[in-house]
């Protein structure tokens, strides 16, 4: 049931895409030949007015075919045809309405949820955060230049920084001016297994998760083992595993098991990770007033909306690798992860639901970029129109959008695979 309902979220966040084309295009009298659900052979379809309404045999997208999109016509209710900001408005149609829905979904989420804010409720005595002079109560609005919107883009920056110095700008009661302080984030070089104790106060040595591709997952290790060795000697707590990996680093380690009342031993190679702490805490609102859901679900939106300009910038310059991209079998997987684990109905709907805001916020932002075959390669060709008063031909157009989407398709067909492998490679 729940993976049927991720399934049902990922292509909710397709067709809303598409119809957004649609429906601007009807209201702009574009004709409209077909709007299908889903892709491939017909299973059947029905005719209302001058559009063909189809249901396709391969359940992933859908698609709208209009008079003129992608050949020549005459008709003058063609979308060849329309003014410029006709075409224009039902391009990013599809994108604005992903992004609409993020908007809303997160309104729901957070009305049920809560949600964190960008105040500081604790910092952590003798911190790099109380070290540089901020406080409870300043809220964040500010790391190396960059606006804040959302609490999470501070992890998101810090992460990227890899935890180099840093200005941090705040609000602070009684100050009307903003105030930049300078940070060192505390750099934690650890070797870990990859796995999440069921205490996180260092009392248990359960594995409650497992990091997604880590050495644990890798070697076999499941949820609910209760580690009770490494290479023979006796471990107890969180504590006694991460002491004694500080001391044993990259060599591998013969950790011993209790699974169910049967002992099992994996060979585990350590991974060497950084962590960046800052030792702050953000607020959060459990029950919000309308006002201020709107506020963070439009903050927490934008915030994902830019993401995906700096996430191009931080590939290009190396700052991110391309492995560590998620295709559609990455994003499902997690989902599914995330709704599995969930105790109860609703937080997996919940839980579901705040993934379908953050993917229809970044698949709509990432319709805007001017890149061949998608929509914001369709809006830039149009704002050379609208200057240059003349009309690209469409066979000339759809030769562009063609390499792109071959482009694209190979970079899809490679970040599939780099999912696939970190499933198989166990």
């Amino acid at each position: 049931m729940r993976l049927l309902m991720v399934f049902m979220a990922f292509n909710l966040i397709i067709i809303v895409h598409e119809l957004g084309h649609f429906i601007v295009a009807k209201l702009s009298n574009i004709k409209v030949e077909e709007f299908s659900l889903f892709v491939g052979p017909k299973i059947f379809s029905f005719k209302r007015g001058e559009t063909t309404y189809s249901l396709r045999v391969f359940p992933i997208l859908a698609y709208v075919k209009m008079e003129g999109e992608e050949e020549e016509s005459y008709s003058e209710r063609s979308f060849s045809n329309k003014p410029v900001w006709v075409r224009a408005s039902v391009i990013a149609a599809g994108p604005l309405a992903n992004l609409l829905l993020a908007f809303l979904i997160i309104c729901i989420v957070y009305s049920a949820t809560g949600y964190s804010t960008r105040t500081i409720d604790r910092i952590q005595e003798g911190s790099a955060a109380d070290n540089a002079g901020i406080m409870e109560g300043d809220t964040v609005i500010g790391y190396n230049g960059k606006r804040i919107y959302d609490p999470m883009e501070v992890i998101q920056f810090l992460y990227i920084s890899k935890g180099e110095p840093a200005t941090i700008a705040v609000k602070r009661k009684g100050v009307k001016e903003p105030i930049e302080m300078d940070i060192e984030p505390t750099v934690y070089k650890e070797y870990l297994l990859g796995f999440y104790a069921d205490d996180a106060l260092g009392k248990s040595n359960v594995v409650a998760d497992l990091a997604m591709g880590g050495p644990a997952e890798k070697a076999g290790m499941q949820v609910g083992d209760r580690i009770t060795a490494l290479n023979g000697t006796e471990v107890t707590s969180i504590e006694e595993i991460k002491a004694f990996l500080k001391e044993n680093k990259e060599a591998s380690v013969d950790v011993t098991v209790d699974r169910q009342g049967n002992e099992q031993v994996l060979k585990v190679t350590p991974k060497l990770t950084e962590n960046y702490y800052l030792g702050i805490e953000f607020s959060s609102v459990e029950k919000g007033s309308l006002l201020g859901i709107m506020s963070s679900a439009a903050g927490f939106t934008y915030s994902n909306i830019r993401m995906v300009p700096y996430s191009l910038y931080w590939l290009v310059t190396g700052q991110v690798s391309v492995t560590e991209m998620t295709g559609p079998v990455g994003i499902v997987s997690t989902m599914n992860n995330v709704a599995q684990k969930s105790e109860t109905f609703m937080e997996a709907l919940l839980q579901i639901l705040l993934w379908t805001g953050l993917i229809s916020a970044a698949i709509g932002a990432t319709n805007l970029v001017p890149f061949p075959a998608l929509d914001g390669s369709k809006l830039l060709i149009l704002a050379i129109e609208a200057i240059s008063r003349k009309k690209i031909p469409v066979e000339k157009e759809a030769i562009i959008t063609t390499i792109g989407f071959f482009i694209l398709i190979g970079f899809s067909i490679f970040v599939m695979a780099n999912d696939i492998m970190r499933f198989i490679i166990k």
